[in-house]
């Protein structure tokens, strides 16, 4: 596998602030990464950074081998990558429907039909999504929302997607839910960086897995090596499960 996406030395400050020091994550072709560590580690830190949200002050950023640093949010999105974002974000007083349009607006010189192709893959992966479409996504369950969510980011058709926190918010019942619709986005192939603090979730779908601490990769290897050390996970992720 060649990587898909490199993370190489990024440093990132809030104000006077070191918040991300050097860090160096990448994320192959086909590949699930999960991303760990509790509250102020870093994480979102990094999300944004690969977004584009958050400038870093230092290091380099490449997705598909070209230098995307400097880009726009709107033109990593074009080049593939697109986000499930913490606190789903979806637009409230739209209905689910547009909401998942919204998703395929990088595409919107496709043909109608691929749309709509991929629109009908989507309510095949979330069914409950499929009767709900001209409900207002506002009025839906934080699960439905979050699988509103996963499916928007889909629509774009993503070479990456990134998930920041997929289980916050959601019942031990829809957790496994959508770490189920997880497994199946890996099975077609798609890369994946998953933020999250549920550790034993996260690490049970990925190949492999970094542990940030307090702005710094303190650790990382194969997502099941993680998940079979009860030491490492005591003394990383605070017991997470």
């Amino acid at each position: 596998m060649s990587a898909l996406l490199k993370l190489q030395n990024i440093e990132t400050f809030y104000g006077p602030i070191r918040i991300l020091k050097g860090i160096n994550i990448s994320v192959d072709e086909g590949e699930v990464v999960a991303l760990l560590g509790g509250n102020a580690a870093g994480k979102s830190t990094t999300m944004k950074t690969i977004l584009g949200l958050v400038t870093p002050t230092g290091g380099k950023i490449t997705f598909k081998n070209q230098d995307v640093t400097n880009a726009a949010p709107a033109d990593r999105i074009i080049r593939g990558i697109s986000s499930v974002p913490e606190a789903r974000r979806l637009f409230p007083s739209m209905s689910v429907y547009d909401n998942l349009l919204m998703g395929a607006y990088a595409r919107r010189n496709s043909r109608w039909s691929e749309i709509k192709k991929d629109l009908a893959r989507i309510i095949e992966l979330f069914p409950r999504v499929g009767e709900r479409l001209s409900q207002n996504a506002g009025t839906l369950s934080g699960g439905e929302q979050q699988m509103v969510a996963v499916g928007r980011a889909l629509m774009a058709r993503p070479q990456l997607v990134l998930m920041d926190e997929p289980s916050m918010g959601l019942a031990p019942a829809l957790v496994d839910k959508i770490y189920e619709i997880i497994r199946q986005i890996k099975e077609l192939g798609t890369s994946m960086l998953i933020v999250e603090q549920n550790a034993t979730m996260a690490l049970s779908v990925a190949n492999r897995a970094y542990v940030l601490q307090n702005g710094e990769i303190v650790l990382e290897g194969s997502g099941q090596e993680l998940l079979k050390s009860e030491g490492i996970r005591n003394a990383y992720l605070g017991g997470a499960n």
